[in-house]
């Protein structure tokens, strides 16, 4: 979901103090020397603002408070929410945009790799490094039932999970806001969650019918896996083998044996 670009229009119009620049105009001429500038740094301030979200939600889970994201993108929150007018907003840009992030990343799997495990395993690679799948939105984390994984299951997938079965995105205990939040994240765009279960159904599918892939592993069940992260570790090497660690044992637990 994209907001319309009036907020960065009426943002362009206030100085920072917060007052109107009257000064803008003169003479029926528009002062582009003043006005510029100011969308640059809307445009920077964005670009700012997106990157923290990811990394803030990718860490905290769609609960985290807006407070967060303007600290680690080192704006104000009220330079947040002129973008993006509640937090609801954001958490749909992000999870759509992520979604669709996965959705390339299947595919190029499985235009790219003639092996069926080799695409699975691929696209499970690639999408554990980019961190994307610990943003999906909860629907399309459902864990299905045995032999649920073909395609025609894929589009049954989408509906709302339980908290508890959505890794890094469980709502704090005692907040209101963020059980809200949590079951607001949920509602996010069906044509691009039911494009990722389409293509990964395939990878499933494959898989399966070539007999490595265990029979009652579901389409949900490998994105839960993408979107199981190992715990945080304050080195990035240690991080990063702690994660590759993680992916090979569970791909050892979907692979299917004789």
């Amino acid at each position: 979901m994209h907001v319309q670009d009036t907020h960065w229009a009426s943002a362009a119009a206030v100085a920072p103090g917060g007052k109107a620049m009257s000064a803008a105009v003169g003479n029926g001429r528009a002062d582009t020397a003043r006005t510029t500038p100011l969308r640059v740094d809307a445009q920077r301030n964005l670009e700012h603002v997106l990157r923290a979200a990811r990394e803030v939600f990718g860490e905290l889970g769609y609960g985290a408070p807006m407070e967060d994201v303007a600290r680690r993108a080192r704006v104000g929150v009220g330079t947040v929410y002129r973008r993006f007018p509640s937090k609801d907003v954001l958490v749909r840009r992000i999870a759509e945009e992520e979604t669709a992030r996965l959705t390339e990343q299947a595919r190029a799997a499985l235009g790219q790799e003639d092996e069926p495990w080799s695409a699975l395993s691929r696209f499970l690679r690639t999408s554990v490094a980019s961190g994307a799948g610990r943003l999906l939105p909860p629907q399309v984390l459902r864990v299905g039932s045995a032999g649920s994984g073909d395609a025609g299951a894929a589009g049954e997938a989408v509906g709302l999970v339980g908290e508890a079965r959505v890794p890094q995105q469980r709502a704090q205990p005692g907040s209101a806001e963020l059980r809200l939040v949590a079951q607001e994240a949920a509602v996010a765009d069906d044509a691009g969650a039911g494009a990722l279960l389409d293509v990964v159904g395939q990878l499933v599918d494959r898989a399966r019918a070539a007999g490595e892939l265990r029979t009652d592993v579901s389409v949900g069940d490998v994105l839960l896996v993408i979107a199981t992260a190992a715990p945080s570790l304050p080195d990035a090497a240690q991080q990063a083998a702690a994660s590759a660690r993680l992916l090979d044992i569970l791909l050892e637990g979907l692979r299917s044996r004789p």
